[in-house]
């Protein structure tokens, strides 16, 4: 699998965290002498970003299934028996509704979801997981239980509940951040 740095080693700085040299490098240009914490902190999130997403598509595609078509399965298998509205899916999982009906069109053709009437609306359809998207999740659960162990090798509870944290922290930020945005810079970023 492809390294998500360009450098061959990671370094330790004086309170023996990690850090990237050369982004460190390419940071202080941009700080222009100023603290380079926040764009290495940018960097470092895009780089665990990465990793993740490559660990996701190597589980999933080695499945048959694209990792946006598994966030799809896994979110109706929370919904259980009674489903989803196509936009409501695509809000759910923050994508288009045209990028929600392709996935669950390719969930339908391997037979892990269907489509079936909502009997509230006759113009509208639920999606649903079957039986086989159920067998299929179970089926992938062990490998990413071991996976996760894996990537998180030596991080203990706290600083687990910390990742968390930060992370969604950035999330709520730049959901601040987009809520000033004209409509075309929104569309932008879908």
């Amino acid at each position: 699998m492809k390294h998500v740095t360009n450098s061959d080693e990671l370094n330790h700085d004086a309170e023996g965290l990690l850090y990237d040299p050369q982004v460190r490098t390419s940071a202080a240009y941009f700080a222009s002498g100023g603290s380079t914490s926040r764009l290495e902190a940018a960097a470092a999130a895009r780089a665990a970003n990465k990793t993740l997403e490559r660990l996701r598509t190597l589980g999933s595609e080695g499945r048959g299934l694209s990792t946006g078509a598994v966030d799809v399965l896994i979110r109706l298998r929370t919904l259980g028996a009674d489903g989803a509205h196509l936009g409501e899916l695509a809000r759910s999982a923050g994508m288009t509704p045209r990028n929600a009906t392709g996935l669950v069109d390719t969930l339908e053709r391997e037979g892990l979801v269907r489509r079936d009437p909502d009997p509230a609306d006759r113009r509208s359809v639920l999606a649903r997981i079957t039986p086989a998207g159920l067998a299929w999740l179970d089926d992938f659960r062990i490998p990413t239980q071991r996976a996760m162990a894996a990537l998180f090798d030596g991080f203990s509870e706290p600083e687990l509940h910390q990742l968390r944290h930060l992370c969604l922290r950035l999330v709520r930020n730049q959901r601040r951040i987009t809520a000033h945005l004209t409509p075309a810079e929104r569309d932008a970023l879908d």
